[in-house]
Order: C-alpha cells, then structure tokens, then sequence
C-alpha cells in the first residue's frame, strides 16, 4: 500500500506542476507566445508550409473559436491513428542515426482528465511510431510516454515526454483497462508477441535512450472532423502538429521536428470486429461438431474405430481446450464482449468436451483386446489412467509454451501437424480408409481459418502484424498432411513407400487346389465359392478358410477376424 499511495501523491503533485505551469502560461500570454515563436520559426524554415496556417499569427494560442464553444468541452480520450513525416526531407539530426525512415505510421492513445480550472484537461498517454527505426532492439517501432494540457476552448494541445519510474502506476492505466481496443492488445501480446526477454530488451533499446536523454515536445490543435453515418454518435478528431526533440543536454536535436496527423479511431467499428471474429470461431465449431458427427458415423463399428489414430484427436481435443481457455479468458479480461468470447468458449467446449472426447473413449475401446474375466475395477483404472494422461498432458502443454514463450509460432506448427500420428498409423497398420474424406477436408480448411486470421488479416482486431511467410508455410503443411491422407483413402495406405522398403503381406488372393471337387460355401453369404474363377474373386485367409472377396472385405471393416474360427485376421 505504501509504494502506491508514494506513486498516487507522485502523480498528483506532477500534475499539479504541469497545470500550475499553464495557469502561469496563461496569466502571461505575451512572453509564453514569444517562446512559442522558434517553435513555428523551425516548421516554416523546415519547408512545412502547410502546417503554418494551423497556427495563424502569434496568438493563436489564444485565439478563442466563438463559433464552437459549448457548456460541455471535448472529450479528446481515445485512440488516433494517423501518419508521421520529417517536416524536411529527411532526419537532419546526427543524434539518433537509426532515424532513416522519413515517414510512416503512428498511433497516439490519450487520457483527458477535467481539472478544477475551467477549460484545462490534464492529458496522459503514449505515441507510437511504426516504420520510423532501423534498429533490431525495436523492430522498427519507438514509442514515447506523454502528459501534458489541453486547453479546449482554444482546441490546443501541449505535450512533453514522461519517461516515468519503473514500476510507476500511470493514470491511463485506468481507461486503458475499460477499453476493449487496450485491453485486447496486451492480450494479445502477452499470449502471441511479447515475452519476458522482450521485456527486458526494452531496456537496452532506442525508444528507452530517447526517453532518457531527449525532451520531446508536442504542440497539436485539435479540430472536429465530420463524422460518417457508419460511425453513429461516435465523435471523430483530428490532431495536428509537430513534434520536436531538443536534447536534455543540449547537444543539438535528438531527431528533425516531425509533422504529425491523427485521426481519432471509432472503438465501435474495432468492438464489431471482436463480435465479427467470435461470431466466425461459433460457425467454425459448429461446423467441427458437424464434420465429427459424420466422422462418427463413418467409423461407428469396432473395427473402424480401431483403424482411427488416438493421438490424432487427442492432439486435436487438447487444440480446442486451449482455444476454449484463450476465448475465455479475453472474455473475462474484456468486461464489454464477455457474452461474445464467453460464446466462442463454450461452442470450443462443446466440442473438445463432449464430441471429441467421446470419440477419443470409443478408440481406446476399440482397440483395447477384450478379456472376458476382466472386472469393473481393472476397466475403471485404465479408463482413469487415459483421463490422466490426458488433462496431464493439456496442463504441461501450457507450461511447455510459457517456458518457450519465443518459440510459439514453431510450436504452432507442431501442433498443427495432428494428421501425422494418423498417416504413420496408416501405414503401419495398412490400414483402408480410416478416415471420411469430407472429415479430411472439412477439418483441415476450418482449423486453418483461425491462425490465418490472427496472423494473415491486416486489420484483425489483436493488432498483430501480419506474417504472411508464417501463415504460408502453415497452410502449405496443412495442405502437404491432408492431401497424403486423400492419397491413401483411393491408392492405399502405403502408395507412396516403395515397394523394396515394405514388409511382406498376407496374400489372401492366392491359389487354392481343390483336390476333393466338393462345392465351398462362403459362411457369411452362405452361397457356393466358384474356385474356377479368378483368384480375385475369393480371398484365402491364413487359417485356409475361403470366403468370397467381396463378403470378408465388408466383414473385416466390421471385425478383424475369421467368421469360421475367430482367429486374428491381418490386413488385406
């Protein structure tokens, strides 16, 4: 309680300092006016004549709008995106050479709090400039702390860095955990982006020296734009200025004053895209429940679950509970798309918990030998024994990724590769169309739709940059698994193994002398073997009991064992 109540005195005496200085600014106009001149001295020398006229003369600081002043102030809080450009050419400064780019993207999120001085708001936040460094510590992003003023009824902004304590409680924190567009952001980075190294990394980078050793400064006027019909009474601002960095030891600038234009963003338009993106995970679930239901039936008799891989839907099963405990958690983290998330979560639970683990008990019964002395106890053990391995293995699935938080998109893939038990259990068993092509397909295409969205869409709601190399190399494994599995449905299970390599099979479709000129009936049609006929006709089990090709094979989908004397058939 001690250091937060020392943090929360901290904070109200800066900004009391910063208001106070205001107040002292405002109280003598003229001389703060004539400090305010080098400001636009350096934008008008820098060629930035655009940027003059949101200045006007030397009061325009103080220079009222009588055409739009209300008994409410604006509300500046928000987020704005928008782009940044040096007002020359390039970065005329040799503080900072990692500053190669000249223009690119930014996003400032700001908090405006009233204070007791009529018409002054204290603002807090953070810019972000993307594109703006060559540098491999930031991968190309800096982003700088900010407090300052706004002065609304003159729609005026003035902002300087505040490189802050460590560990320091910031008041924005409060309205960035209110907001859906912040809060899913550090969702996101905590799950997909940042780790503890990363963290650390910070420390060492470029965006902590200027903090450190430049003072950025920010003056922006604040203009009402038009709001859009799609936009409802959502109100939209744009922010103009210029930044500049004079160096706290005035060893010239850190970096070339930089022309600034934001937008304010609607966070409705990002709230429907959440809604969007659990409304599609829903349609996908129902489509999985859909796809197992017919995987289901396809595999409904001893035999045909036998042939399916129990590794295979375990992995699966343990792919949907992580996903279910993801949506789950954004819905608990993020108060106002609970029901959305919460939604997505139980549809995934659906799924893993009742489908999947259901048919993951009828493999494992499937291809449990039968013992007909065996008690309840002993079936009981082993079933509480699978149950174990299984959650077992989901709980130390999540350390292993939280250990090896910088290697999660190859562990992505790794999990991505659930078809493989299944082709390796194909051809080790010879197996014949385990799987329903329908359930190949359907399963491969909607697993898929996920991890494209999070890391191919440029727009998708976690703001995590696209990886196209990563969503093409999963999409092309994907596509690799699910079309050997269509190869060995229609060609075999093992088409492509050469035949050198292979172990010897039973030939069931061999000679067979018929030295009494007796008729053979098949047991399980009860008509008569023509054994005159082609070898293909007949099949011959090991046990030498002859049965018609077309009878045994329908029987062995059903049971892998002789209808005469009930002797373990291998695969045909």
């Amino acid at each position: 309680m001690r250091p937060s109540a020392a943090a929360g005195r901290s904070g109200a005496v800066t900004r009391a300092a910063v208001v106070g200085l205001v107040l002292i600014g405002v109280a003598l106009a003229p001389p703060l006016a004539a400090a305010l001149r080098p400001l636009r001295e350096r934008v008008a020398s820098a060629g930035a004549a655009a940027s003059a006229g949101s200045w006007g003369d030397e009061h325009a600081f103080f220079k009222r709008d009588e055409n739009d002043i209300g008994p409410y102030s604006w509300n500046i809080t928000g987020t704005y995106k928008g782009s940044w450009a040096f007002a020359g050419a390039t970065n005329g400064s040799s503080r900072f050479l990692e500053f190669v780019k000249s223009k690119g993207d930014s996003v400032l999120e700001l908090l405006s709090t009233p204070t007791k001085i009529s018409g002054v708001h204290y603002v807090q936040g953070s810019i972000t400039f993307h594109d703006v460094i060559d540098n491999a510590h930031d991968h190309g992003v800096a982003q700088i702390r900010l407090e300052g003023v706004y002065i609304w009824p003159f729609r005026q902004l003035r902002m300087v860095a505040n490189s802050g304590a460590d560990g320091e409680p910031l008041q924005e924190e409060d309205y960035f955990l209110s907001n859906p567009y912040h809060l899913l952001r550090i969702f996101s980075s905590q799950v997909f982006q940042e780790s503890s190294e990363e963290k650390n990394r910070r420390k060492n980078s470029l965006t902590y020296d200027m903090e450190k050793h430049c003072s950025t400064e920010i003056a922006a006027k604040v203009v009402r734009v038009s709001s859009n019909p799609n936009d409802g009474e959502h109100e939209k601002y744009r922010l103009e200025g210029l930044i500049e960095s004079p160096a706290v030891d005035d060893d010239g600038e850190c970096f070339s004053p930089i022309l600034l234009n934001a937008t304010s963003l609607n966070v409705e338009v990002y709230y429907n895209k959440a809604v969007n993106y659990t409304l599609m995970v829903t349609f996908i679930s129902f489509l999985q429940v859909l796809l197992l239901i017919r995987q289901m039936e396809h595999s409904n008799t001893q035999s045909g679950a036998a042939k399916v891989s129990i590794l295979m839907i375990g992995q699966q099963a343990i792919m949907d509970a992580y996903l279910c405990l993801l949506h789950l958690t954004a819905g608990i983290l993020v108060e106002s798309l609970f029901n959305a998330f919460a939604t997505a979560a139980f549809f995934k639970f659906v799924v893993f918990s009742i489908f999947e683990m259901r048919y993951l008990l009828a493999i494992w019964k499937a291809s449990r030998p039968l013992n007909s002395g065996e008690g309840w106890e002993i079936m009981r053990r082993e079933l509480s024994v699978l149950y174990s391995r299984f959650y077992g293995i989901l709980l130390g699935g999540i350390l292993l990724m939280y250990e090896l938080h910088n290697f999660l998109r190859p562990l992505l893939l790794l999990m991505y590769s659930f078809w493989v038990p299944q082709i390796v259990t194909n051809v080790i068993r010879d197996t014949r169309k385990p799987l329903h092509p329908q359930y190949i397909l359907g399963m491969t295409v909607t697993r898929l739709a996920i991890p494209l969205y999070i890391f191919g869409c440029p727009s998708n709601f976690m703001r995590i940059e696209p990886d196209k190399k990563w969503c093409i190399a999963v999409t092309v494994f994907m596509g690799i698994q699910a079309g050997v599995l269509l190869l060995q449905h229609y060609l075999g299970s093992r088409c492509f193994i050469p035949r050198q390599i292979l172990p010897e099979k039973y030939c069931y479709h061999r000679k067979v002398e018929d030295s009494t000129n007796q008729p053979i009936d098949c047991v399980i049609c009860m008509t008569t073997i023509d054994l005159t006929q082609r070898t293909s006709e007949y099949m011959v089990a090991p046990c030498e009991h002859i049965f018609h090709s077309g009878c045994l094979q329908r029987w062995m989908d059903i049971k892998m064992e002789c209808p005469t004397c009930r002797r373990s058939l291998p695969p045909a």
